[in-house]
């Protein structure tokens, strides 16, 4: 059996340095931030936060850090593809995950065991599983993807099951994976505006739910057609605020000219042909939910005056000095990865962490493709409240299965409404009404 390693020592025998090592921790938890750079300053290191994946890219790319603590779970990326891009770019950086499996193959600093004693300091109890005696430096971690290796387990003196081949977890209460663990699938009853029972469609559901009572800032990912607002709606309908007003507005079909206009108002004069003063949509919002669609359209001067919105809730219209303070919760919605936009500066950082508090992520009608069938007879019911409804037989249903679907919901919802001009009087449907209108590559 390996012997214990001593946290201990960390603390009252610091490894002499010629420069203080640095850090980024990046975590959307404040609280897990603070008391681990807090722990980490105490071991002379130099602390940099980051609240999002984003975000953790510039402060690298800012500083030279030896080591990288990313939380189990980031607001605006999917952990693996950090880790994966992240190693990438930065191969001589230590990367230590405070949840789930380490990076296969990442490189390792001489001062992890530093890392894992800030992490141990900063768990609250059931420490059970950090006293196996087991050597963590030596401990093999799984990758990120593929097949899962079953650790043979193994019992210590106190009873404590422990694996030599596990991974080491070390989430903010760490724990050892044992052979025994398994994931529990949380069962979720889907919202009736969003059709569909795949996976990625129920977790859409669930984090509607979670987020939805409260006030937080909601950032919602997907391609072009994938129900965005429909999302955007579901949060306004099952929040505090559904009995106040809900605006949308697509940044991306106004003028730059017009938009601040359109958001902010303005007053008499402010611009030629402003014959009279006018309320902005976030004013007329207030008390409810402003949707900004296609985000990541919006010009970089315009960004800054909404980040101050976003911020403090206070706006001004365009020609007048004085603030006004309103209550609107502010939805937004993009095409684009922001977070990548955001580090490459081609979006506002600032406004993009601001918004990105709650990321939900649209699927594209390519990823569920199983729920094609429940779609399909969900859009002729809805043709049919203008005229009869009518059927789709089987040759038309392969025939939609095996298309690409780039343009998600939205594009079949306009194939099947061209099928049913196409199909006249006929109360069928069948594979020759269905038209692409394009040539299928």
């Amino acid at each position: 059996m390996l012997a214990p390693f001593p946290f201990s020592s960390l603390a009252s025998s610091p490894v002499p340095r010629t420069r203080p090592r640095s850090a980024i921790l990046v975590s959307s938890d404040a609280s897990l931030r603070s008391r681990l750079s807090g722990t980490l300053t105490g071991l002379r290191w130099q602390v940099r936060e980051a609240a999002s994946g984003a975000q953790a890219w510039v402060e690298a790319n800012a500083s030279a850090p030896e080591a990288v603590i990313v939380d189990g779970w980031l607001p605006d990326l999917e952990l693996a593809e950090f880790l994966r891009e992240f190693r990438e770019a930065f191969p001589r950086v230590d990367v230590v995950t405070c949840d789930g499996p380490q990076p296969e193959g990442a490189s390792r600093s001489p001062y992890r065991q530093e890392l894992l004693y800030a992490l141990r300091t900063n768990e609250d109890t059931d420490t059970a599983a950090w006293n196996t005696a087991c050597d963590l430096e030596n401990i093999s971690a799984l990758p990120v993807t593929g097949e899962t290796r079953k650790p043979p387990v193994s019992a210590s003196a106190d009873g404590v099951l422990w694996a030599p081949d596990a991974i080491v977890s070390v989430p903010h209460r760490p724990v050892l994976v044992t052979a025994s663990a398994a994931p529990r699938v949380p069962q979720v009853e889907r919202l009736p505006e969003l059709i569909g029972n795949a996976p990625n469609m129920l977790e859409i559901s669930r984090r509607i739910r979670l987020v939805a009572p409260r006030s937080t800032p909601v950032l919602i990912e997907g391609p072009t057609g994938s129900g965005k607002e429909i999302v955007a709606e579901a949060l306004h309908r099952l929040s505090p605020r559904s009995r106040k007003p809900f605006f949308a507005i697509n940044c991306a079909a106004i003028p730059e000219a017009l938009l601040e206009a359109e958001l902010f108002g303005h007053t008499r004069g402010a611009f030629t042909g402003a014959v009279q003063g006018r309320m902005g949509r976030l004013e007329a919002a207030d008390g409810g939910t402003m949707f900004l669609d296609e985000i990541g359209e919006m010009p970089l001067g315009l960004q800054a005056k909404l980040l101050r919105f976003v911020e403090c809730g206070e706006l001004q219209r365009v020609g007048d000095n004085e603030t006004v303070r309103v209550d609107v919760r502010v939805i937004a919605a993009t095409h684009r990865q922001l977070a990548r936009r955001a580090a490459e500066g081609t979006f506002r950082a600032d406004l993009y962490y601001r918004l990105a508090v709650f990321l939900i992520r649209t699927p594209a009608l390519a990823e569920h493709r199983e729920d094609l069938p429940l779609l399909v007879q969900h859009i002729l019911d809805k043709l049919g409240r203008a005229e009869p409804v009518k059927r789709i037989d089987d040759s038309a249903v392969e025939r939609l299965l095996g298309y690409g679907w780039p343009g998600s919901v939205r594009e079949l919802e306009h194939v099947l409404e061209r099928a049913a001009i196409l199909a006249g009087e006929s109360p069928t449907i069948t594979a020759a009404e269905i038209d692409f209108g394009a040539p299928e590559e």
